[in-house]
């Protein structure tokens, strides 16, 4: 199949007018991100509230893309229009580059128990064996699992001269947690000025050195975590991670615009425990409903980055400290979580 070029699909969006001007979305200068790869075309439309593009619109454009000679899949995403009414929150101040890294991805759930940090710590594998130098932060305040999920218990990190934190190197990544600082039994019972504080000098005091990704798991929920997050740095990009379950969705579409608000982007939706793998005949069961994950990011026009199954392997891997990515290099499920971090990597460029 012949590659998809980049004038057709331009060419494709301009037959369509926005019917209050008359002119094309590329002319206003409302198409962004225009992203292709292996039969796949992605972008981002700027939308004001107050003369918002029907539905109709939005299915023409994507039905002349996918007319394209080459193009398997398209998916399109709706953005509010910066300073538009109702658009996304401010930002108190600028955000400031973390030093040493050079893009900042972070990892969301709606609500707790759906495996984002399982997805987190290995979507960071998953990066590093892209040929990738990796990071991984635990933002995780009230429930820090990396340390035990990369089999670092009772792990310290190393103090600079200058009070900086070294963090933690581990199967090839870099590793910080609020685990590696208190007792693991200890309970986290912190008001929000110090769960800011602490992920502030998670970002601005530890010596992360010349990563090329670092990536957060953030807290279940939508909280000052991810405020001082998206409001403190320059986030490139946010996954979310949900299961099957309604109740699940319910609350990763809350993820979603609580993102939105902040303008921040998704750069997808992760499904994970989608089904349950045999361990007796490898076959799959959808024992906690189906095609929830993908519904969600079809509902809000964001992309589907794929589902993980709920395997036998995965969860002994993390509960002994070597992640499937890393003790299974080989399987189908790392297999998957590799298959995300591409596209990933293609949707942010």
């Amino acid at each position: 199949m012949p590659a998809v070029q980049e004038k057709d699909v331009i060419r494709a969006i301009r037959k369509v007018p926005e019917p209050e001007s008359g002119k094309d979305l590329i002319s206003l200068g409302r198409v962004k991100e225009l992203s292709l790869g292996d039969g796949d075309v992605s972008f981002r439309i700027l939308v004001d509230p107050e003369r918002p593009l029907s539905e109709t619109v939005i299915k023409t454009i994507k039905s002349e893309v996918e007319a394209v000679e080459g193009v398997e899949k398209v998916t399109i995403a709706l953005q509010q229009k910066p300073g538009a009414a109702g658009g996304p929150l401010k930002k108190p101040s600028p955000a400031q580059p973390v030093p040493g890294v050079k893009r900042i991805l972070a990892v969301a759930s709606g609500k707790g128990g759906v495996g984002k940090s399982t997805v987190a710590v290995n979507l960071a594998l998953a990066l590093s064996a892209e040929g990738h130098r990796v990071g991984l932060l635990d933002a995780d305040i009230y429930g820090p699992s990396v340390p035990t999920m990369m089999g670092l218990q009772g792990a310290q990190p190393q103090v600079t001269t200058d009070k900086k934190i070294r963090p933690i190197p581990k199967y090839g990544i870099d590793l910080m947690s609020l685990g590696f600082l208190v007792d693991e039994e200890t309970p986290t019972i912190w008001r929000g000025p110090m769960v800011h504080s602490a992920v502030t000098q998670f970002l601005r005091e530890v010596v992360w050195n010349d990563l090329d990704w670092l990536v957060v798991d953030l807290p279940p929920g939508t909280g000052d975590a991810h405020l001082t997050l998206t409001q403190g740095v320059p986030l490139d990009g946010a996954v979310i991670v949900t299961t099957p379950q309604e109740i699940a969705g319910i609350d990763a579409r809350k993820g979603l615009k609580m993102f939105d608000k902040v303008g921040a982007r998704v750069v997808g939706i992760v499904e994970n425990m989608g089904t349950f793998v045999c361990p007796d005949c490898g076959s799959e069961h959808p024992i906690f409903g189906e095609g929830g994950g993908r519904a969600i990011a079809e509902r809000h026009s964001v992309p589907f980055l794929g589902t993980i199954p709920l395997h036998p392997a995965v969860t002994p891997s993390g509960d002994e400290g070597e992640p499937i990515v890393h003790a299974q290099p080989d399987s189908p499920i790392a297999e998957r979580f590799r298959d995300i971090a591409r596209r990933v990597l293609r949707q942010l460029g």
